[in-house]
């Protein structure tokens, strides 16, 4: 059996883990497809009528559709707009995850292997950043930098490539000592190709199942952010967005609107976290013998 089809079956024994998975998946699916499959574009002006305004889920709206999930406070189809807010959230939290991931592990990596100096500096760096929470300073630096998917994006990567960078140097710590990063030592390969040839590929497991983790926090911080009027402006779809603006017609009944933006953030993220448990299971060997 080849590693990859012992990885699937080893991985697919876990029901939670594929049930998982597939919950993401099709969430996934649905936001790449979003501007094909949305009943109507919720951010296009012309689309909007007031006279659908918090519509209850089911209604007919005065053209004749249905609104299975209601509208809000301005008209816009529930389900269109979370399909919408889902591909916002996707884009963050991947993008956030692997920029992120992309200069932890070069500052890890170049940690462990060169040592002395750049080891502290990088180090240090790495211990002032997760000496404060991470929500602190995502806010601090959009209150800098401002508004804008980019922005946030650049955010999320200030916060998290210190733990990457952390897990990265200590799995390579572990694997400099062994022989074959001895062995190419002694053939005098550059620098460059033992880190990212022969080492990174060792240490990949631990970064695997963190960047797992750190998408669902990204997408979880980002709502965070944008429900606080930090993240996104409110021309741009997102679920923090789309739940804040229902909180202020929870009162008045009108539950919907921010119900089913919560539910779709919680079943990303549910989703993210059952792979991603199951992916150290499988990839950590003193997990797999427990």
């Amino acid at each position: 059996m080849t590693p990859l089809r012992k990885f699937a079956a080893d991985f697919a024994q876990s029901r939670a883990a594929v049930a998982g998975l597939v919950i993401f998946a099709l969430l996934l699916l649905a936001a790449l497809l979003a501007p094909w499959i949305s009943p109507q574009n919720p951010y296009d002006l012309a689309q909007l009528d007031l006279l659908d305004a918090r519509l209850a889920p089911g209604a007919r709206s005065a053209a004749g559709g249905t609104y299975w999930l209601g509208t809000d406070g301005q008209g816009r189809d529930m389900l269109s707009a979370i399909l919408y807010g889902l591909r916002t959230s996707v884009t963050v939290g991947f993008a956030s995850t692997a920029i992120g991931l992309a200069i932890g592990v070069c500052a890890g990596l170049a940690a462990a292997w060169f040592g002395g100096w750049l080891d502290g500096l990088l180090m240090r760096l790495a211990d002032l950043q997760l000496a404060f929470p991470s929500i602190l300073i995502a806010l601090v630096l959009l209150a800098v930098m401002g508004q804008g998917l980019d922005k946030i994006i650049l955010a999320l990567v200030a916060v998290q490539w210190a733990y990457y960078a952390r897990t990265a140097r200590a799995a390579a710590l572990v694997e400099r000592r062994k022989d074959y990063i001895e062995a190419a030592v002694a053939l005098a390969l550059p620098n460059t190709r033992i880190m990212f040839r022969h080492l990174l590929p060792n240490c990949l497991p631990p970064l695997l199942v963190l960047a797992a983790v750190q998408a669902a926090a990204a997408i979880t911080l980002e709502a965070t952010l944008s429900f606080l009027g930090l993240g996104l402006p409110i021309t741009e779809p997102s679920l923090g967005l789309l739940i804040a603006n229902g909180f202020n017609y929870l009162l008045s009944g009108h539950y919907w609107i921010s119900l089913f933006p919560g539910v779709a953030l919680l079943l990303a993220v549910i989703g993210i976290n059952l792979v991603a448990d199951r992916l150290q299971e499988v990839l950590d060997p003193r997990e797999r013998r427990r």
